[in-house]
């Protein structure tokens, strides 16, 4: 077994540090039939995507935005309803956005926004677990725990990284789903070394991902050394040459070695080496730069990343805080989108950005309890029976709108759609076959999508 000790920094949510991470992934891998990774990495070529080596960057809202007050706005529903903010055009008729998206909407031909997304669930933990892994099993706030893989983990396990040096599945800069680290972004029955690969706050001035140090007193000599003695025992194993599960662990082991000593992820992680006018209009924000790195990072050849905009259980004073939050990721989302083009990675990175559920339609009266406005102005409660999810990038066409929300956006009008159906459809992207299935903690044969349907609307 191939190990590096890669220092401590940070203990998991169960208590064990990224010491163990190379350690516990050739054992948690095989322990889940990994001899079968390389066959779908081979199949994967041959899929829908083409061969081309697709990337997916997920804009997770931790905390839920509301659909009426970014992307599926009601202008001529009662005051209580349509809110604070009026409508703009984008450069596409007749896909409106809200005012506080003016950079958006210069660029809606890139992307294209479902507005009839549903799982019908206020609770943030029922809402966040079926949105991250396509599964309900009964996940609620009384019972939190995650109980299938994240998306991001699947993808990992499945198709690893698109070039070598660097990590399949990365969180910038950390994964969170409503408090729970890395919640259900994590792999779960897969082993953690597919959990996410966390960065950081890349905003910060003296960033710097530390999983990519040695150990103390390990030199990448010391460490040549030490593969090289592996390797020789390796070769005195020469009747397990030809086993799936060693060939499998050998290539991980590989993985590892040029992650941790190749410079292709210390290039990648960089962001300072941006132009500063180009980090300045991504937003000189963890949000904003977290994106940037998050484009760095499937450039270089990650497949799954995820950026985490945090904080948005706006339940009253909702002025003040989407005044705050909506031009950051105004700023972001369209800088993305405009980067990718430039760099002719549009074509190959899907952007999706969601939450775990929307907000209700009719806003509160700003009390929560109290006096009406003593929070500051209304806000609005859990809904998970209406959402919005924006998509563009890796083939999806820009400047559709998928489905619509009835007069008051209580519910899908058309073409109402489930978080199975936009996994389906990143499948489609990265080239996975949607009818996947992985083994359960019982070892039995499970389908990741409970409706592997994508939505064909976007291809």
């Amino acid at each position: 077994m191939f190990q590096l000790d890669l220092g401590s920094s940070g203990d998991y949510c169960d208590g064990r540090s990224r010491r163990s991470f190379l350690q516990l992934g050739v054992a948690g891998m095989a322990a889940v039939g990994l001899p079968d990774v390389l066959r779908a990495k081979e199949a994967s070529a041959g899929s829908p995507a083409g061969g081309r080596k697709t990337s997916v960057i997920l804009i997770w809202l931790d905390g839920g935005p509301g659909h009426m007050d970014t992307y599926d706005l009601k202008p001529d529903a009662p005051a209580e309803y349509r809110g604070i903010w009026k409508p703009i055009r984008t450069n596409v008729p007749g896909f409106d956005v809200t005012e506080l998206f003016p950079k958006q909407a210069k660029v809606a031909d890139k992307f294209s926004v479902v507005r009839s997304l549903h799982h019908d669930t206020g609770d943030h933990f029922a809402g966040a677990h079926r949105m991250l892994t396509a599964q309900d099993l009964g996940v609620t706030g009384a019972n939190t725990a995650q109980k299938f893989p994240g998306i991001g983990a699947i993808v990992n396990r499945t198709v690893g990284a698109r070039a070598p040096g660097m990590p399949g599945y990365v969180a910038a800069p950390h994964a969170a789903s409503v408090g729970l680290a890395p919640g259900y972004f994590g792999g779960h029955s897969l082993g953690k070394p597919h959990d996410p690969f966390l960065t950081g706050d890349p905003n910060a001035a003296d960033f710097q991902v530390r999983n990519l140090n040695l150990a103390t007193g390990l030199t990448l000599a010391k460490l040549e050394d030490r593969r090289a003695l592996l390797g020789h025992f390796d070769k005195a194993q020469a009747q397990l040459d030809t086993h799936p599960t060693a060939l499998a662990m050998d290539k991980f082991s590989r993985e590892a070695f040029d992650f941790i000593t190749g410079p292709t992820a210390r290039v990648a992680f960089a962001v300072g080496r941006e132009d500063a006018k180009l980090r300045d209009r991504y937003g000189r924000n963890n949000w904003g730069q977290s994106t940037l790195l998050a484009r760095r990072l499937v450039e270089a050849g990650s497949t799954f990343v995820t950026v985490h905009f945090g904080g948005w259980d706006h339940h009253w004073d909702l002025k003040a805080g989407y005044d705050n939050y909506l031009p950051k990721v105004d700023a972001a989302v369209a800088t993305l989108f405009e980067d990718l083009s430039d760099r002719g990675l549009l074509d190959t990175t899907l952007v999706v950005l969601c939450g775990e559920f929307s907000r209700t339609p009719k806003m509160n009266d700003g009390g929560n309890g109290g006096a009406p406005l003593s929070k500051g102005t209304p806000g609005r409660d859990h809904w998970g029976n209406a959402m919005s999810c924006l998509m563009g990038g890796g083939g999806v066409k820009g400047g559709q709108i998928v489905g619509s929300t009835d007069r008051l956006g209580q519910a899908p009008l058309t073409r109402a759609v489930t978080p199975s159906n936009i996994h389906a459809t990143i499948y489609r992207v990265l080239g996975i076959d949607p009818k996947l299935q992985i083994l359960d903690t019982g070892g039995r044969p499970v389908n990741v999508l409970p409706d592997p349907e994508p939505i064909h609307e976007l291809f």
